[in-house]
């Protein structure tokens, strides 16, 4: 039988001093941050996932963003090399933690550099925003190392905010739900696939737990928009994480073993 993971990590009593990039920085009730990110722990086990710990990185204030440290492409666990400089050191304990579940792992090495919330998976298709923290060495040896499993990957250009995943993500008919603002959806039509347009900012980071949709609560219209296209749709308060630039796919990796 197959096990449902989630890989996560507890946040850094530090979390408030994440890096910020296209929203500026505001005070952050650091009490009520861990919190949220207590409930977004609780709704995945919840949907069935065993919670697998990335030793806690106190040092580091985003550290509790563990998707950016770890890509799950077929099986194989590719490891990333963040665009911050700050959070590179997050990487060892993640592939520490991926090594003790013995999942194949690959990595990204100098000059690439790739952050995991600039990955978006739908079917044999990899879209990765070229940004801040994404470059195009990155993408090319992501390219490298997903063609061999099947996977066309494509980069995308995301003017608009921190990651693609910020833009835009998948729902579980393959469709995709993007702010229209943030990133070009002609890569994406033209790829095949239909887009919804997210009517918020936080509306287009949408976390699928199988056929359950979770969206931030801080996206009402577009939970109304998702549910009309007829999703169960879970929503889920991360408003102090938000400060920090957080969606509801960055805190955690979800691994089927």
């Amino acid at each position: 039988m197959s096990r449902k993971i989630a890989l996560v990590r507890r946040p850094s009593a530090l979390v408030a001093q994440g890096e910020v990039t296209h929203i500026d920085r505001v005070p952050m009730d650091v009490a009520l941050a861990f919190e949220q990110h207590a409930g977004y722990l609780r709704l995945l086990e919840r949907h069935g996932y065993e919670l697998v710990y990335v030793a806690d990185a106190p040092e580091h204030p985003d550290g509790i963003f563990v998707e950016d440290t770890v890509v799950m492409v077929d099986g194989v666990a590719i490891i990333t090399r963040p665009g911050a400089e700050s959070r590179r050191g997050e990487i060892v304990s993640t592939a520490v933690a991926v090594a003790a579940l013995g999942l194949k792992s690959e990595a990204i090495a100098a000059p690439g550099t790739l952050d995991g919330g600039d990955v978006l998976v739908v079917g044999e298709h990899v879209f990765i925003g070229r940004t801040t923290r994404t470059n195009d060495d990155g993408i090319a040896t992501f390219r490298a190392l997903a063609a061999p499993l099947g996977y066309t990957t494509i980069g995308v250009d995301v003017p608009g905010c921190l990651h693609l995943k910020s833009a835009i993500t998948a729902l579980p008919d393959g469709s995709l739900i993007g702010v229209p603002t943030w990133v070009d959806r002609t890569v994406f039509t033209s790829e095949g696939f239909l887009v919804h347009d997210a009517l918020e900012p936080s509306g287009g980071d949408v976390l699928c737990l199988g056929d359950t949709v979770v969206i931030a609560a801080s996206a009402p219209r577009t939970v109304a928009l998702v549910r009309d296209l007829g999703f169960d749709v879970e929503t889920i308060n991360v408003g102090e994480l938000e400060k920090i630039e957080c969606g509801v796919t960055c805190m955690s990796v979800l691994v089927l073993t």
